[in-house]
């Protein structure tokens, strides 16, 4: 059986310095670090990739830290991204259905939660990058925003350039991410107070809108898209990647803007941990029981059913088959009951709550597994979290060898041999080149054109207010 083409992609990238990254597990000698003044040394791996520079110190010396920092990143953060990204190759190497088409457990899993999970950490990396604070307007939102604009540029022509690739293995999301990091730019400028309600209505509201909208706009085809129509179908292609593609960036930009939220919290903290776990837990089963209490009690599958064309029905013995796995990225408009599932990939209020919860309960595990592997039986986590970070910091060259290795002749493999592969191979590469080298290939072709942007829009800046007096160099760093 083919295999789907609904997975999320890791299509963004770990922020990263100009100097290489230390390794994780590396010794380095702590320092007092205040909470007023720990901004950019949070950096974890940015979606976006490009990530703060690391602090000399590798490590958390704070009271209730939730783990150690290898390299100024928060190992639990590495891991959460290595983690999606295991469960996205997973949806797209494993099968999404059987032949009669009951969805696989390995897609009720993980389908549509590691693309959320990702997205989501997306806005973490924001928040990392913009010192755990709104970026006031100005010269510095000049800056960021022209480094934002161009990492999402040089993902865009990196998702056009893989056009060629099958879509019924992998429809590529780095296009989708890229409009998505367009969208999310003014959320950076937001303070705190503001951002949080407007996140939450994001994830409730834009669903709806989505469902108001996307009947007078063009039916996607849901191929990977190419270059050729950046020319030939322009608003075309803006309609499916912002509204009714696989991905649609209005609706993954609320889990970016919760996810910013939630970089601007203390993540070193095992009290915030924690509540990332009990809050994402409580979100993600009640939303769940919403969605079985509005489909079955109140009449939700036996509508759907009314207002469905007989061959969608006829895709899967059961309605409740039907309703789960037939969502490409959003839900049929042919009833507002369908904005009662949450399927993977339906884009409805619904399920966006509940990949969010799940993505914060996920995040929020790790980082206290992370926590507790200083000393005692649990440092034997230690080993197991640090090779999942090492694939976390690579997750956009990880991603697209995956992607190209399911379009290549190697891939000689059934489905969960070829997963196993795919993720021991990352894996190790991974670690490998980590130490030999640093960032990954991808990862400096992602940051290195926009931290250059970002240097020169602070230069020129500083330039023009003190006209005559060179840019100091530790400046041209920055």
């Amino acid at each position: 059986m083919s295999r789907p083409a609904r997975s999320p992609a890791p299509g963004t990238t770990r922020a990263t310095a100009p100097a290489p990254d230390r390794q994780y597990g590396s010794a380095a000698r702590p320092r007092p670090d205040s909470e007023a003044t720990r901004t950019d040394r949070f950096a974890a791996p940015a979606a976006t990739g490009c990530h703060p520079a690391p602090p000399p110190a590798a490590t958390d010396t704070t009271a209730g830290s939730a783990g150690p920092r290898p390299g100024g990143r928060l190992l639990g953060v590495d891991a959460t991204r290595g983690l999606a990204l295991f469960g996205i190759i997973a949806v797209h190497a494993l099968v999404e259905t059987t032949e009669e088409g009951v969805p696989t457990a390995s897609y009720l899993v993980f389908g549509g939660r590691s693309a959320a999970l990702f997205a989501l950490l997306a806005g973490v990396s924001f928040a990392f990058m913009t010192g755990r604070a709104r970026v006031r307007p100005g010269p510095e939102l000049s800056a960021t925003a022209a480094m934002l604009a161009t990492r999402a540029g040089v993902l865009l022509l990196l998702g056009l350039a893989l056009s060629w690739t099958d879509p019924t293995i992998a429809t590529l999301i780095l296009p989708y991410y890229a409009i998505a990091f367009l969208l999310a730019i003014p959320l950076v400028a937001l303070p705190t107070r503001v951002l949080a309600p407007l996140a939450v209505a994001l994830c409730v509201g834009v669903p709806v809108l989505s469902h108001l909208l996307r009947p007078f706009l063009p039916q996607p085809d849901l191929t990977n898209p190419s270059v050729t129509e950046l020319f030939t179908d322009p608003l075309g292609l803006l309609s499916e990647l912002a509204v009714t593609g696989a991905y649609p960036a209005v609706i993954w930009l609320a889990y970016m803007a919760v996810g910013l939220v939630v970089g601007r919290l203390r993540l070193s903290s095992v009290r915030t941990a924690a509540a990332l776990v009990a809050g994402g837990t409580a979100t993600a089963l009640a939303a769940t029981g919403v969605s079985m209490g509005l489909l079955g009690p109140a009449g939700g599958y036996a509508a759907i059913a009314a207002a469905s064309p007989p061959q969608l029905l006829d895709t899967a013995p059961t309605i409740a088959d039907v309703v789960t796995g037939s969502p490409g990225g959003v839900a049929p408009t042919t009833t507002w009951w369908w904005l009662a599932t949450v399927a993977p990939h339906s884009g409805t209020p619904l399920d966006v709550l509940q990949t969010t919860g799940s993505a914060l309960a996920v995040l929020g595990a790790i980082l206290l597994a992370a926590g507790i592997t200083a000393g005692g039986p649990a440092r034997a986590l230690g080993p197991l979290l640090r090779p999942l970070a090492a694939a976390g910091s690579m997750t956009l060259t990880c991603y697209v060898g995956s992607v190209l290795f399911m379009n290549s002749p190697l891939d000689v493999f059934g489905p969960v041999e070829g997963y196993l592969w795919q993720i021991g191979v990352a894996t190790a590469a991974a670690v490998a080149w980590r130490r030999a080298v640093g960032r990954g290939p991808l990862e400096t072709l992602v940051s290195a054109p926009a931290h250059a942007v970002r240097t020169r829009i602070r230069d020129r800046v500083a330039s023009a207010e003190h006209p005559g007096t060179p840019v100091a160099a530790g400046h041209r760093r920055r």
